[in-house]
């Protein structure tokens, strides 16, 4: 129960992402694109990395294709394979976001708590992997 208040809290809080145009799912999308070597992955890869599935992934990216955030790439060696690639306007509009982004982050866990940052980075890493 702890885990699941947690959870609505911390969406509540970065709901301010909206300023910038996109919701937390969005800046996540966004966060493992622009770790991704050349800001592309398989949608099968970034729906294993949030935790939801392949069709659950497709229709986050729907919109954030409509807005240029994102685009399709095929696979020229199988065309069964997709790559979601963030485009350079993606990329810039998560450098914007990112920055509100950590400035929550910040209100939510302090940087003088370092410590207990770290076991709950350890905690959390451990029960559902890690995003990057």
């Amino acid at each position: 129960m702890n885990l699941a208040k947690v959870q609505a809290v911390m969406s509540r809080r970065f709901d301010r992402l909206n300023m910038h145009g996109i919701g937390f799912n969005d800046f996540i999308i966004l966060y493992l694109l622009q770790q991704s070597a050349g800001g592309k992955m398989r949608r099968i890869d970034l729906a294993d990395k949030i935790g939801i599935t392949a069709s659950g992934v497709t229709r986050m990216l729907l919109p954030m294709e409509k807005t240029g955030l994102v685009t399709r790439e095929a696979n020229e060696r199988d065309a069964r394979v997709s790559y979601v690639v963030l485009t350079p306007g993606g990329r810039q509009l998560f450098e914007d976001a990112e920055k509100t982004a950590n400035a929550l982050a910040l209100e939510i866990i302090p940087a003088k708590k370092s410590k207990d940052i770290a076991t709950l980075t350890d905690i959390l890493t451990k029960l559902g992997g890690n995003i990057t």
